[in-house]
């Protein structure tokens, strides 16, 4: 017996103490002892992933009160966080940085010795009276070259209870593991708590990454953003691990897209928050595989694809009947599903845009709500948060694809990008080449903030491949190992740029939402040579014809050449504006910027301006149509 497990077995019972026996890692059981040691928990409890540990968590998690099982559906919890703890918070999220080691200036970094002194001493006895629960994840299907194994200790049971939903099993997997094997680490506490059991003390809020010793400490938060340490947070850690190993950990979903005669084709795509990701991977019809972080490998010259997670932490805002068919079925079926911070009035659960009547009272993450309530700051508190959440299963959903477990993942013919550009990008177009895509398109992806991170709305900022909140590596290398993946390849993914946040001048948007599924199935024929394209400066773009007939085939609907023109007009002045944004942020940014990237940025300028001084400022598309 190692002395880690001696000291860690007055805090176990006997069952407990035969589960951690069984993994023969010593990492293991130092880290939990030190864990343990420094918060002081009462108790440990080893979760080993059989059908009664994960019902002692679920019911554990509602007789602590951080779930609540009053909704009227069998199965479904309601838990609720701090108003101050609504989303993934960038100011308390830093980088532990050794001294002589620097990050961009883009990314929120403290000298590693200061930050473990500050987040030790805010976990310092923050379990005492309290159970710390022990899970162990597998990242990827299991003993797959895609596996990645993460623990994470926590005295949340609505934590423990929400990776069960989010993530594949990994205790059978730790227990077979070589005793020397690597594994990502989280801790967590959620810190004070008040009656309602939500964490308190948001001025003491910290969550820090340890790249060196592939750790996350979190404390005084329970949003699952910062606090399911597999998350964005154990991502930061993984994009380190790719860059060195030669793959790639993207913020991206996966989904399969039908062709004719049946065929499927697989897509990956990314998008920041709230910028419809999720929504373009549950479209009826199509299957999914994932919403949120992808693992890329190079697997006989050819992309192949994973989704790290096996369930959805999704927004719940404007999830409605005739938009979100799938989810929206899920969301009112028998099923474990935990909702945060919807409203509840007897025993159903309400949130913004949910397409049906809402009622002027009930319970929310404010408390007692009424319509009209106010906050400290005298601003009306809505019925729901704008970043309320559900997370479930994805094998809750029926069209779930069944590759979604393959150990060898599954072959990405397609990569989408996109962010919210309410004026410059049309709403579909392809990429010259992998490099023009990757650079035009994920290094230049630009949106605006949105309510998924705590801050002000609606400003404008570059985000790099929709990955810059969690980017461990500098910025230019990131740009430059995505350059590298592709032209390896025998046969790299096509690259396509999407914006479903178009407006004219008026501010109206240009898409409707149901929109992107045509666009998703013009993509899918781009792949298969069996659609025609326009050459703009920008980009292929889709030609009228097959729009039209992909409307009508796909929507039902009649699709006017005045709203192709709208949607496709090239706007000459914001493109180049774009572009000198994008260039800016490099140079200002960004030290170790491939001189790729400024090439093919000038080259996209003169493509511009030539199209300018021949056709004007506003182009439409059938201008370049010859």
């Amino acid at each position: 017996m190692n002395n880690y497990l001696e000291t860690l077995k007055n805090k176990l019972t006997e069952v407990d103490y035969k589960k951690l026996c069984a993994i023969e890692n010593p990492k293991v059981h130092e880290f939990i002892a030190k864990a343990s040691d420094l918060c002081h928990a009462e108790k440990i409890f080893i979760c080993s992933d059989d059908p009664k540990d994960i019902d002692h968590i679920r019911k554990q998690a509602i007789l602590s009160g951080e779930e609540k099982d009053s909704l009227k559906i069998k199965g479904h919890t309601v838990h609720f966080d701090g108003t101050e703890d609504q989303g993934r918070d960038r100011k308390a999220t830093k980088y532990l940085v050794p001294r002589g080691t620097t990050f961009s200036k883009a990314l929120n970094q403290i000298d590693r010795q200061e930050g473990l002194h500050e987040v030790k001493g805010l976990l310092m006895d923050s379990m005492k009276n309290r159970t710390m629960i022990v899970r162990f994840i597998s990242l990827g299907p299991p003993n797959s070259v895609f596996t990645i194994l993460g623990l994470q200790c926590t005295d949340s049971w609505y934590v423990a209870h929400a990776e069960d939903l989010l993530y594949r099993s990994g205790y059978k997997v730790f227990c077979q593991a070589e005793p020397n094997r690597e594994f990502l680490r989280v801790l967590h506490s959620a810190g004070k708590l008040d009656k309602n059991m939500t964490s308190i003390e948001d001025d003491k809020k910290a969550i820090y990454v340890d790249f060196m010793d592939s750790t996350i400490y979190s404390v005084n938060t329970q949003y699952a953003g910062n606090s399911v340490g597999f998350k964005k947070l154990a991502f930061r850690l993984a994009i380190r691990k790719a860059n060195y190993e030669g793959w790639l950990a993207e913020h991206m979903m996966l989904m399969g897209v039908y062709g004719p005669g049946g065929r499927k084709t697989y897509f990956s795509g990314a998008f920041p928050s709230a910028c419809g990701k999720t929504s373009t991977a549950m479209l009826p019809g199509e299957t999914i595989l994932g919403d949120d972080i992808a693992y890329i490998r190079d697997i006989g010259s050819v992309a192949r694809a994973v989704n790290v997670e096996s369930g959805i932490f999704g927004i719940i805002k404007d999830v409605n009947p005739e938009d979100d068919v799938s989810i929206h079925k899920v969301l009112n079926s028998p099923g474990e599903i935990i909702f945060s911070n919807i409203l509840v009035k007897d025993g159903t659960p309400y949130w913004i845009g949910m397409g049906e009547e809402t009622p002027k009272d009930g319970l929310n993450f404010s408390g007692e709500w009424y319509q009209g309530k106010k906050d400290s700051n005298g601003k009306e508190i809505p019925l729901a948060h704008k970043n309320a959440r559900y997370a479930v299963t994805l094998k809750a959903l029926k069209n779930c694809d069944p590759e979604i477990d393959n150990p060898m993942g599954v072959e990405v013919s397609g990569i989408m990008y996109g962010g919210r550009d309410a004026k410059a990008y049309v709403p579909v177009q392809q990429s010259f080449n992998w490099s023009h895509g990757i650079i035009s398109y994920g290094a230049s992806l630009e949106t605006e903030t949105t309510f998924a991170t705590i801050g002000k709305e609606g400003v404008p900022e570059i985000n790099i491949m929709s990955i810059q909140d969690f980017i461990s590596i500098p910025l230019g290398q990131n740009v430059c190992n995505n350059i590298e993946f592709g032209k390896r390849l025998k046969k790299a993914p096509i690259v396509f740029g999407v914006n479903y946040f178009l407006r004219n001048k008026e501010g109206e948007f240009l898409n409707s939402v149901q929109d992107k599924h045509v666009w998703i199935k013009w993509m899918e024929l781009r792949v298969h040579g069996e659609a025609g394209a326009i050459r703009a400066p920008t980009g292929f773009l889709p030609k009228y014809d097959d729009l039209q007939k992909l409307f009508n085939r796909i929507l039902n609907k009649e699709y006017s050449k005045e709203d192709y023109i709208k949607q496709f007009t090239i706007r000459v002045p914001e493109n180049l504006a774009k572009i000198e944004r994008v260039q800016r942020f490099y140079q200002e940014n960004v030290v170790d910027t491939p001189i790729e990237l400024f090439e093919i940025l000038d080259q996209q300028r003169k493509r511009l301006i030539e199209a300018r001084d021949k056709f004007g400022e506003y182009i439409s598309p059938e201008k370049f149509e010859w």
